[in-house]
Order: structure tokens, then sequence, then C-alpha cells
């Protein structure tokens, strides 16, 4: 019984979580994060920033121009804040949504990486801890309500047999106003990523190709058509 009961309260919990964030539309990010010197360290604060907007929100920097509609009144916005929990072989981040009056409306799990680069690890281990607001379904300045869909019949297609292509090396992803461009070591721009609705799925594009890039058992793969031919194309990428 005590089971079921903290199972409902989690429940109860989440969807108040929900109904107060869907309030909001806008959501501050700091430029720096306290537990870094120096502003954006690895693209930290680039990176928020991009996830905060996949989530549905319009983000804007604490240093940057405002909108009157939260300029002038500061408790239209939620505020960012990562919190960083230091051990010796793990990056922990904690990612806090705020009112403004400081008060928490969201805390996120705690976002782990054992990567032992440091861009890549404190980059993994902040896009673990926004999962989290992958649970809470609402549209940002809306308040949620129940909508139902109609079910319809799936239809069945035919499976599709791609040519494979491995990498060539690894590509490095520097964050964009609404994706990311892959470069390699030249550096030169080898692909485009523009981020989706849907988590580790982007719209990808180059000179020659477009397509979709996505994480299918843990490895990142480019499918385009060449022709009639469909090519699936393994990439290393590092974020």
């Amino acid at each position: 019984m005590k089971r079921y009961l903290f199972i409902l309260f989690l429940f109860i919990s989440f969807s108040g979580s929900a109904q107060t964030l869907a309030n909001y539309k806008y959501v501050v990010v700091p430029e720096k994060f306290p537990f870094f010197k120096t502003a954006n360290l690895y693209g930290l604060n680039d990176l928020a920033k991009f996830l905060v907007e996949q989530k549905g929100f319009t983000p804007y920097f604490d240093n940057a121009e405002l909108p009157a509609e939260i300029a002038n009144n500061k408790c239209k916005a939620l505020n960012l804040e990562i919190l960083e929990r230091k051990t010796m072989f793990t990056t922990n981040l904690t990612v806090v949504l705020k009112d403004c009056q400081g008060n928490i409306l969201f805390k996120s799990k705690e976002g782990k990486s054992r990567e032992k680069e440091y861009k890549t690890s404190y980059n993994f281990a902040l896009r673990d801890a926004f999962t989290s607001l992958d649970t809470l379904t609402f549209v940002p300045g809306t308040i949620p309500t129940t909508i139902q869909t109609p079910q319809q019949t799936p239809v069945a297609i035919a499976p599709v047999k791609s040519e494979l292509v491995v990498a060539a090396g690894t590509l490095y992803a520097q964050p964009i106003a609404n994706g990311f461009q892959l470069i390699n070591t030249e550096p030169k721009v080898m692909l485009t990523l523009l981020a989706t609705t849907v988590p580790d799925y982007f719209i990808a594009s180059n000179a020659t190709a477009h397509g979709i890039v996505f994480k299918k058992n843990g490895e990142w793969q480019f499918e385009y058509y060449q022709g009639n031919k469909l090519v699936t194309e393994q990439l290393l990428i590092k974020f």
C-alpha cells in the first residue's frame, strides 16, 4: 500500500511541476556557470541554451537584451541554474529552474558522465540531466490539457536495405542557433545538424546530401538517399 501511495505522490508531483512550468514561456540562461572561471567554457552555456530551446522554451542569456515582456517583469521568466557535485571520476550536473523569487519549480535528476575529456564529460552529463524534462509533457506558455487522438491503423512498410559506409574520422560538434555543425580536424564544416522535437534525432545536410542523423545502439548514423539507394553512414561524433 505504501508503495502505491509513493508512486501516486510522484505522479502528482510531476503533474504539478508540468502545470507550473507550462505557465512560463521564457528561460534566462546564465552566460557563466559559478563552477567555471570563464564564460561558456566547453560551450556548456551554449549547450544549455540549446537544450532549453529543444524543450519548447524561448531562452535568453542573462547578459543579452531581453524582450520588453520580461525586461519589465522578470517574474515572467524562469531562471536556469546548473549545480555541480564534484567527485573524483564522475562529472555530476543537476538542472534547476527557479522563479523570480528563487523558489525551485523544477529539479532534474543528477546527470552523470565518466568520460575523461572534460568537454565531452560536461556535455554528456548536462544532456543526461536534461532528460528529466522529457517526462513533463506540456507546451510552454500554456496550461496543459488532455488531448485525445483518434486511433489509426498502422500501414505495413517493407524493410529498407541500405549501403553501410564507415566514418573516416572523428567529427566535433559545435553549437549553432538551432543545432550543431560538425567539423573535422582541419577544421572544416562537414555536416550541419538541425534540432527536432525528438531527442538525438537531427535533420542533416552537407554539400552533397540531405538526410537525418540519429543515435542507434549507442552509435551515430547519417542516413540519406543517393538516387534510389539508401546510404547509412556511421559517424564518430564528439559533443
